[in-house]
C-alpha cells in the first residue's frame, strides 16, 4: 500500500485533554485507506500505520471517528516533545499503512 504525506492540526481529545492528542486524516486519504482494507479488521475498526513527524517515526494505528467522519491518529507525547508541538500546532506527516 502506498504511502501518504499530509498537514493536520493537532488537538486534544474532548474527554482527556489531559492525555491524548489526535490529528485528523484528509478525508480522502481515509477514503482511500477505508477502501483498500480486506480481511477481518482489528479492534474499533482500527488500521495499523508506520507514522512521521519530522525525524520521529514510530507505529501505532488509526481509528475510525463517526464523529470527525474520518480517521484519527494518536500522537504520542514523546513526538510532540521531540518536534517541539504542542495542541494547535499543524505538523506534516507521512503515513504508511501496514499490512
Amino acid at each position: 500500500m502506498t504511502g501518504y504525506e499530509f498537514e493536520a492540526t493537532l488537538y486534544a481529545w474532548d474527554a482527556r485533554t489531559d492525555t491524548w492528542i489526535f490529528a485528523d486524516l484528509p478525508f480522502d486519504i481515509a477514503d482511500e485507506i477505508e477502501d483498500a482494507q480486506t480481511g477481518p479488521r482489528r479492534g474499533f475498526g482500527a488500521v495499523k500505520v508506520e507514522v512521521a513527524i519530522g525525524a520521529t517515526t514510530w507505529r501505532t494505528s488509526i481509528f475510525p471517528s463517526k464523529e470527525r467522519r474520518t480517521f484519527v491518529l494518536p500522537v504520542k507525547r514523546a513526538v510532540l516533545k521531540a518536534e517541539s508541538l504542542e495542541p494547535g500546532a499543524t505538523a506534516s506527516l507521512r503515513l504508511t499503512p501496514l499490512s
